[in-house]
């Protein structure tokens, strides 16, 4: 049985910090009332779910057919780029992590280092495969409000203003969770991720390989 929970975070930009002072003392909310800088008042929001699944171990690794029901469940989930797969090995799970790390690989993925808190305990005899995806949107796009967008005669930056740019970088993002803290350089990953690239490059089918599409010059009256 899978399982699933979600809590919402903020993404906190860089950019905010350095106009905090801008926002009046009586209100932590930003709005064209007190933004006189360009800061925008509408900035994504990141969402983090967390997908669960307990698979059953046998002496301490996990048979083939738990690897597949795994597979199978990686496919209803709609496993991408920038999930995050992290394994909770309970007690006495031998190499359980190993043949689910072999699984993932398949995927692109490597595991996390360490597994978030979920509910419950791991049954026994069995590990918790947690699957975490971040979703990045921003909330009250477009924002039209008169009020705000230039009936009033304050000089302040409308609520509108950034809506476009925030929501395109929240859609295009590869990994929402960038949003809230940025990629670090370990020095270990470089090298994979170039690797990777090649290998999907010299695997690939060439397109000159496959038949030309039928055309004709003819009108479709004709």
């Amino acid at each position: 049985m899978s399982r699933t929970r979600t809590f919402t975070a903020v993404a906190a930009l860089t950019l905010g910090a350095g106009f905090a002072g801008c926002v009046s003392p009586r209100t932590n909310e930003l709005t064209s009332a007190n933004n006189p800088s360009l800061y925008s008042v509408h900035q994504p929001v990141v969402e983090r779910s967390d997908f669960v699944l307990d698979l059953a171990t046998q002496g301490g690794r996990v048979s083939r057919t738990e690897i597949e029901r795994l597979h199978g469940w990686f496919a209803s989930i709609g496993l991408r780029y920038g999930d995050r797969i992290a394994v909770d090995e309970g007690y006495g799970a031998g190499r359980a992590r190993d043949d689910i790390a072999l699984a993932v690989s398949e995927y692109g993925l490597s595991l996390a280092d360490g597994p978030p808190v979920t509910p419950g305990q791991v049954p026994a005899g069995s590990v918790r495969v947690i699957a975490t995806r971040d979703v990045a949107s921003v909330r009250s796009c477009p924002d039209w409000n008169p009020e705000d967008n230039g009936a009033s005669p304050r000089q302040n930056t409308s609520t509108n203003f950034g809506c476009a740019t925030n929501a395109n970088l929240a859609t295009m993002i590869a990994n929402p969770a960038d949003l809230v803290r940025g990629q670090s350089d370990s020095g270990n990953g470089a090298a994979g991720t170039a690797s990777r690239a090649i290998r999907v490059y010299r695997q690939r089918q060439p397109t000159s390989q496959q038949a030309l599409p039928a055309a004709t010059t003819r009108g479709g009256g004709q």
